[in-house]
Parts: structure tokens; sequence; C-alpha cells
């Protein structure tokens, strides 16, 4: 089996390149199997699953992440297999794009009150879709020469509980998870180790219907993946793993397929899909062995 990468973006929600571009790179990056997970939108998904037929080899699987907010942060929701036509998720997930506009309005008032004004015209001619995210908002600034690079605008003025921060209208992992398994897909809790005491969520989400975690992921050490490896073994939950790759910064991303994900968590999602009869499964590959 080639390369596994279950956390990808696109420019739906907040990655550079379009949903077939980034097909396109991901088969020559080597994937067996990838995952679109734009922020909050599912409309990179057909064509990315009709870019994905141009390549026997890759496998797509359709997935959603879904940003919600805790106490003292934010969790993200990986959801795999989703009908990406279910109107309730459809319309959950417009609500949250209208939320994210007013979010965004919101930190550029903030801005301009320290002294960095941006115009808002051009943070939508930036994001050029609905889902406009606070990676756009880091263009723009680094654009006017605010910052010297995107992570900069995170960690001096948008970022959880910097200057320039607003909270999303209130979305819990639990809404979340509960969003995914309404819509026929798999939850799974993103990046856990940005939640200061994952734990606790892991126990809750999993009476919900959560069913993984995402183990192996961007910048996580050797003893982090171990630890969430272990929590994943504890609570009966599958592990996952992904890049989060937007193409924004080469200086700092995990380029596509790198984030050394083992072909047990693609075996194990879709063994866990084709038992509940999702749509969408990738068909079995004997001579890769699953």
């Amino acid at each position: 089996m080639g390369k596994i990468d279950l956390h990808l973006h696109s420019t739906a929600s907040d990655g550079k390149l379009s949903p077939a571009e980034l097909v396109r790179r991901a088969a020559e990056a080597g994937l067996s199997v990838m995952a679109l997970t734009d922020h909050d939108t599912v409309d990179g998904i057909p064509p990315a699953l009709e870019a994905a037929q141009a390549y026997p080899h890759l496998e797509f699987i359709p997935g959603v992440e879904i940003n919600t907010d805790v106490p003292r942060g934010e969790a993200h929701v990986l959801g795999y297999f989703i009908d990406y036509t279910y109107p309730e998720l459809l319309a959950t997930l417009s609500r949250m794009r209208e939320s994210r506009q007013e979010r965004a309005q919101k930190m550029l008032a903030k801005l301009k009150d320290i002294g960095l004004p941006l115009e808002w015209s051009r943070v939508k001619e930036i994001a050029s879709t609905e889902a406009i995210g606070r990676p756009h908002i880091a263009q723009a600034m680094l654009e006017k020469g605010y910052i010297t690079s995107l992570s900069e605008a995170f960690t001096r003025y948008i970022g959880w509980g910097q200057p320039a921060f607003v909270a999303r209208a209130k979305v819990t992992p639990g809404d979340a998870v509960q969003s995914i398994l309404r819509a026929h897909g798999l939850p799974v809790l993103g990046h856990p180790l940005t939640i200061s005491e994952p734990e606790p969520m892991i126990v809750e989400l999993k009476a919900s219907g959560l069913v993984g975690l995402e183990a192996y992921y961007d910048g996580y050490s050797a003893a982090e993946v171990s630890r969430l490896v272990s929590l994943a073994e504890k609570y009966g939950l599958i592990t996952t793993g992904g890049s989060d790759y937007h193409g924004l910064d080469a200086s700092t991303e995990t380029p596509i397929g790198e984030a050394r994900v083992p072909a047990k968590s693609a075996q194990q999602l879709i063994a866990l899909a084709e038992q509940r009869a999702l749509k969408l499964v990738p068909r079995r590959r004997k001579a890769d062995g699953y």
C-alpha cells in the first residue's frame, strides 16, 4: 500500500489547491488513500471525486472537518464517508459558514482597533469561497506586511487568547459528532492534543458515537503519537491521521502524504465503513492486502 493522508484541505475552504489539483498532487505524491476534509463545507467533494477517477490506484474518501468550541480553545471533529448530499448536514454547514463570515468581520474590526486595518473585500477575494477562515485573514495580513509569516498571525493576533481573536457561534464537539452520524458518516476527533485535557472529552464523545482519534498528525512527536494510540486502545477507538495540508506555507507545513500514517489506519476506517454499509466506500484491492 502507498502513502495514506486522511486530512487534506482545498480551495473549497482554506486550502491553496483546487479539489482536482489536490487529487492530482496526492496521486503524484504516491498516495493510495486520501480524504478531503475541508472546514465546514463539502463543496469540494464532487470535483475531487470526478478527478479521482483518473487515478485508479488512489482511493478517495469524502470527508469534512467541523470546527467547534470548547473552554479555552477549539476542538475539530472529522467526518469520513459522509453522505455529502444529506440536507440536514448541508444546512448545518451553511449556518457555520455564515457564522465564519461574521466572525471574520469582527476580527477585522479588532485588528483595525489595534492599528492593523484590512479590507474586507480583499479577505473575501483571497478566500474566493463562503468558508472564510483565519488563514485567509493571515494571508491578508502578510500582504500588508503586518507579519513575517502566517503562523505569526495566530501566535500574536488571531489565535485563541490573542487581541483580535473572536470565538465562533457555539457548536459543541458533541453536536458535530451527531451531525456526522446523522449524515451516515464516521466521526473522528481531529488533532486531539490541541485540547488541554483530551481524555475527558474522548470519554464524552465516545458515548455520543465517536469512532476514532487522529493520532498521526502534522508535527506530533513519537511520544505524542504513542500517547494517542494508547488512548484509542483504552477506549476502543480506531486511529487515523493526516498532514492537515493547506498548501499555504511550505516552510512549516507537512507535505501531502508525509504524516507517516500507517496502512492500518486506512484499513480500519474502511472496514468500519463497510461494516456500517456506508456509501462511497473504496473498493478493496486484494493485491495491497485490504
